[in-house]
């Protein structure tokens, strides 16, 4: 049996916290309780460093692999865009940043990528073929492609132009909540969106995430779609789970 401190590690990395645990692969959850520190400001790569080496020095040692979500674009993991963390991540590379800081093996990911795999892997998705488009609804509105259960990265669906809006600022949490909108009218808007999914890639599911879909059952069933859509399953769990799937796979290939 793998002890604990053979587990992937994952670090899930906000715009407001940084949270992180060992992951059990093989059960698809978390193989200890997570801790969570506020994200710095400003959360520059020296900082978050620091966070990272204060957050994983609270668990066993070991040599296992870490998996990060970065709320950004990656490409082979540099970072290429940086909404809600410090401009001086655009063009780091955040790979080699956080091993030397760590002292281990780290892969990076998009955040919302993370919480697709985890979704497709362990989740709401789970056995499902074809193309799954899983979006999470926040701040902003995350987006990860997977088919057949392959992830096509850094979609950033969120930032689509709808009816001459970007989509998420006009349908993303924070709108409904800034907007005071009922769930009613909040899922008008959500239906052009997701209608403009289904004409562009004609998706077998949708999953939608974000620490909204716990209230899924007021909003959800008012989404007029033809494309079967339900609420993510894994919740706040998901992008520490999908980082650490990351790392073990990147592992694997190399």
């Amino acid at each position: 049996m793998e002890r604990a401190d053979e587990h992937p590690f994952g670090i899930d990395f906000g715009g407001t916290g940084i949270k992180g645990a060992p992951v059990d692969l093989a059960a698809g959850d978390l193989a200890g309780e997570k801790a969570k520190i506020d994200t710095p400001r400003p959360a520059t790569p020296a900082a978050v460093s620091a966070v990272f080496q204060e957050l994983v020095a609270g668990f066993p040692p070991s040599h296992a692999a870490v998996g990060v979500t970065v709320p950004g674009v990656m490409v082979h993991g540099v970072v290429r865009s940086a909404a809600n963390i410090d401009r001086s991540w655009v063009g780091a590379d955040a790979d080699a940043i956080f091993s030397e800081a760590l002292q281990r093996e780290v892969h990076v990911v998009n955040d919302a990528d993370a919480a697709g795999l985890a979704e497709v892997e362990y989740g709401a998705a789970r056995g499902r073929s074809g193309l799954v488009i899983v979006t999470t609804l926040g701040t902003g509105i995350g987006s990860a492609l997977v088919h057949d259960g392959v992830l096509v990265p850094n979609s950033e669906l969120g930032h689509l132009q709808v009816e001459g809006r970007v989509a998420e600022k006009h349908a993303a949490n924070s709108v409904r909540e800034r907007e005071g909108l009922s769930w009613e009218e909040w899922a008008a808007r959500l239906t052009v969106y997701y209608r403009t999914l289904e004409r562009l890639f004609t998706p077998d599911l949708f999953v939608v995430g974000g620490g909204v879909s716990k209230s899924a059952d007021k909003f959800l069933p008012l989404i007029e779609v033809e494309t079967e859509i339900v609420p993510a399953a894994l919740r706040n769990k998901a992008g520490i789970i999908g980082a650490a799937l990351v790392a073990s796979r990147a592992g694997l290939r190399s």
